[in-house]
């Protein structure tokens, strides 16, 4: 491994820095529409007692309280699934890093005036996406079968309270695997890899 590679993924080296390393790029995946964190994919469990996988867009981050935040619409079958069991994963994947996020979590859905102050920063274009008929996940005839339409009520906050993150970074001269609890106030614990 060369220099400058051993430098690049030197935050793995130390559990403090690992976990900041998740942070910084979480936070940077809200602002920068291209970071791989800017689309992570999210676990549920179906309705049909089956593993469901959709990849979101990361709205908002907040290392304090440790939650992440995402849209949604309240008609959506994710909405259903967090509603029956809101434990929930979301897995990351940043190449550059070569770093893989898994974060465990407890899901709040947020909907009518407590979600008022983030519907007026949705960009009228984006509102489109919250209503519309049929509902989502039904079926239809042809793409042109949907009709988009604005429905405020129908929009809807995913937060996504952390309470596990566990790290995979594939340095190539040795893999560093760690896990932070949320109960054990996010100190770290280094796992084989």
């Amino acid at each position: 491994m060369s220099d400058a590679e051993t430098q690049h993924l030197a935050f793995a080296a130390t559990l403090e820095s690992t976990i900041d390393m998740v942070w910084r790029l979480l936070t940077r995946g809200v602002a920068d529409r291209h970071a791989p964190e800017r689309h992570p994919t999210l676990a549920t469990l179906g309705l049909d007692g089956a593993p469901k996988l959709r990849t979101l867009v990361l709205r908002s981050v907040d290392r304090g309280v440790a939650t992440l935040e995402c849209h949604t619409d309240l008609k959506s079958t994710k909405v259903e699934e967090l509603q029956a069991e809101p434990r929930c994963s979301v897995h990351i994947w940043n190449p550059k890093q070569k770093l893989q996020m898994r974060l465990d979590a407890q899901a709040d859905i947020i909907k009518g005036e407590a979600v008022d102050d983030v519907w007026v920063r949705v960009p009228e274009g984006s509102r489109r996406i919250y209503g519309g008929a049929p509902l989502p996940g039904s079926e239809i005839s042809a793409p042109e079968a949907f009709e988009p339409a604005v429905d405020r009520d129908r929009f809807a906050v995913i937060r996504l309270n952390i309470q596990s993150v566990e790290t995979l970074c594939l340095a190539p001269e040795r893999h560093y695997r760690a896990q932070f609890l949320r109960v054990h106030d996010w100190s770290g614990q280094w796992l084989a890899p």
